[in-house]
């Protein structure tokens, strides 16, 4: 036993020594697709792909990016391969896909304050949110006074998705 226990007091203070550098690293993004990274309140990064012709898109990432976050924008021809990667049902799909260091997905118009409620906590097996279609009057999509209420749905790594808000008035968004 006395031999045993000097071990172990070593041991766990190396096992403390690596979990204190590792919690006290700080990462940073990398341009790649689903690479990780931490999220903070300063470090809202989203990659976002779209098509270079899309000007809701453009006006999404505005939105995004006066609301706190640091966006990449990469063009695409075709963003069916980004989709496919990320698992993202057809009938999720939008017109563009934000993508944290992290590896979340957040397919179509979400507004900004919801991406960031969901990266500062996300729920266990959730691998993003999603927007179907273009709702008008969503970030990206404002229409003049015209606004159509619709769900922010938050996709689990099966597949299945649940409500994660519901967005009934435009004033909600912001």
């Amino acid at each position: 036993m006395k031999t045993i226990l000097p071990k172990i007091l070593n041991l766990s203070a190396v096992a403390f020594a690596v979990l204190t550098l590792v919690a006290c690293s700080k990462s940073t993004p990398t341009d790649s697709l689903l690479t990780s990274s931490s999220q903070t309140a300063d470090n809202l990064v989203l990659e976002v792909h779209k098509t270079p012709t899309c000007g809701c898109c453009g006006d999404w990432v505005k939105h995004l990016d006066e609301n706190g976050f640091d966006t990449k924008v990469i063009d695409h021809r075709s963003l069916n391969a980004i989709k496919k990667k990320l698992n993202i049902h057809p009938e999720l799909q939008s017109c563009h896909t934000g993508v944290s260091p992290d590896g979340f997905f957040f397919e179509g118009h979400i507004p900004s304050k919801y991406i960031a409620q969901f990266l500062a906590n996300p729920p266990k097996g959730a691998i993003g949110l999603a927007v179907p279609g273009m709702p008008a009057g969503s970030p990206g999509m404002e229409m003049g006074g015209r606004f159509s209420p619709y769900d922010i749905l938050l996709v689990r790594a099966d597949g299945s998705t649940e409500p994660f808000a519901a967005v009934s008035s435009s004033e909600e968004q912001y």
